[in-house]
């Protein structure tokens, strides 16, 4: 007999644990708190303008990658989603210099070289070993194996991932990028900054800090394929939702979940509006730190120690514009994707490092012609504004330098720029329900990667976890690699390769 299901979360991890859940027969509901579906990865409207909430670089797309796997699984035709593989991924512009991250990895190296000619050698021995260790990491992650393992299957699938040359990883699991830095004599040069600005967008973290398996695999990962998805990564979500409700999943926006009460090994869950929903499974996509305020004292002990204390870890919060432009020359000439850093020394947080996706010239969704939307965010750190003055006045100061520093680039900018809306904590909060606007879950150093990152499983049964709180972290591949974990252990079944 097919099980019940409560999905919390109407973000990419709990829509495709709802979509594969339902396609299998399940009893699905989700609640969902905001009105969009997609969460970090959702949309807003203004007027006749689109603007994704938050991610925006697509991938996993390409053959074999989480969500043409996923999707194929599901019998969801890829060629409907509009995704235009990008050669050019983005382009990095560092206070004295301009680098363009090509997809073909010989191509990056070489503009790598040339953007910084005196440590040549260096950057072609340092790239040579991270692409190594990249492809023997890929080639483990074809299986999709669960990290940390938690019970005999889990650990056999893991065994059955490796190989011999998988044992040559074996001295890189203490190690962090910055220890590969330093082995080829870069760490002490303006190229750790150009890493820098690559591991802080995808890993939460700098090199000094980020685990070195997983980096490795973060700064070759654009070279599998990336993607401009038209109107946004919200794209993704929609699809799974229909899916969801095709198979007679029961999908609810603005609906907050509250409480959740076990009765043996079934669960309630009751919403901000008094309504209970009974099930035998209760999968939560939303970050751990939630979860104090959904469990009981006693089921929040069950939890153990080191979930429990992930619920008190804080994480990275960010503030995001929202532009609505006019299609200048400026505009028309400029890369869809851009990280900018303006400090000297690298600091990577509080507007020294940004991200900016610009709308495609033919992309309608997004804007009418002769327009363009773009978002603009940064890494933040919310003990900067925590009393409401202090918020106000970091408000402004924020928006100011994050345009200054897209005009150190563009000095004609500002003759671009319509109108601009300012999505600060308290406003990702509202919208995505996250404690203090929360992204990116926990940063991948050493402490909170592979056998150290928390399992989708809990010690409750029939409690779940996805998410970018939950290995393998997040965006929105490692957030579908998560639900597909989920998925598997409540079935047993498997993804095709």
């Amino acid at each position: 007999m097919k099980e019940s299901m409560i999905i919390i979360g109407g973000g990419v991890a709990g829509l495709t644990a709802a979509a594969m859940l339902a396609n299998d027969g399940h009893q699905v509901t989700v609640l969902e708190q905001s009105r969009e579906w997609g969460g970090c990865a959702g949309k807003f409207s203004r007027k006749k303008f689109l603007f994704p909430v938050g991610a925006t670089l697509g991938m996993g797309f390409e053959e074999g990658g989480i969500h043409e796997r996923i999707f194929n699984h599901l019998h969801i035709p890829m060629q409907e989603l509009p995704v235009q593989k990008l050669e050019e991924v983005m382009n990095i512009h560092l206070p004295n210099k301009t680098i363009t991250f090509h997809r073909d990895r010989n191509e990056h190296v070489e503009s790598l070289v040339r953007a910084f000619p005196e440590h040549k050698q260096k950057i072609m021995r340092f790239y040579q070993k991270l692409y190594e260790i990249a492809a023997k990491v890929r080639a483990l992650m074809v299986e999709l194996p669960v990290l940390p393992p938690q019970t005999r299957n889990e650990w056999l699938g893991l065994l059955h991932s490796l190989n011999v040359s998988s044992l040559t990883l074996l001295p890189y699991f203490p190690k962090t990028v910055g220890h590969l830095l330093k082995k080829f004599d870069l760490l002490n040069t303006p190229f750790k900054h150009f890493i820098d600005g690559q591991l802080i967008d995808s890993m939460q973290v700098k090199s000094e800090q980020c685990a070195c398996i997983l980096g490795c695999l973060a700064l070759d990962i654009y070279h599998e394929g990336a993607f401009y998805v038209e109107g946004g990564l919200y794209q993704v979500a929609h699809r799974l939702a229909d899916h969801a409700k095709g198979n007679g999943g029961v999908l609810m926006l603005g609906r907050k979940a509250e409480r959740m009460v076990r009765t043996g090994n079934k669960w309630t869950v009751t919403d901000h509006r008094g309504n209970d929903y009974r099930a035998d499974h209760v999968i939560s996509s939303l970050p751990v730190q939630v979860l104090p305020d959904l469990l009981s004292e006693t089921d929040l002990r069950s939890l153990g120690y080191t979930l429990r204390k992930k619920t008190a870890e804080e994480t990275w919060r960010t503030m995001t514009l929202y532009l609505t432009l006019k299609e200048t020359d400026t505009i028309m000439n400029m890369p869809l994707f851009q990280q900018i850093c303006t400090s000297e020394s690298g600091e990577m947080s509080e507007g020294n490092h940004i991200f900016m996706s610009l709308s495609n010239g033919t992309d309608r969704v997004r804007a009418p012609e002769g327009y363009r939307t773009m978002t603009v965010s940064t890494h933040i750190d919310l003990s900067y504004w925590k009393a409401k003055e202090e918020y106000d006045k970091r408000k402004i100061f924020m928006q100011e330098k994050m345009i200054a520093a897209i005009l150190s680039v563009y000095p004609d900018f500002k003759e671009a720029v319509e109108q601009v809306e300012c999505g600060a904590p308290k406003a990702w909060e509202r919208y995505t329900g996250r404690p203090g606007g929360m992204v990116g879950g926990f940063g991948q150093s050493r402490n909170n990667s592979l056998f150290f990152s928390l399992s989708h499983r809990t010690k409750l049964p029939n409690f779940w976890l996805c998410g970018d709180s939950i290995f393998p972290g997040a965006g929105t591949i490692g957030v579908s690699v998560g639900a597909y974990h989920v998925y598997s252990s409540i079935t047993g079944k498997k993804l095709s390769q």
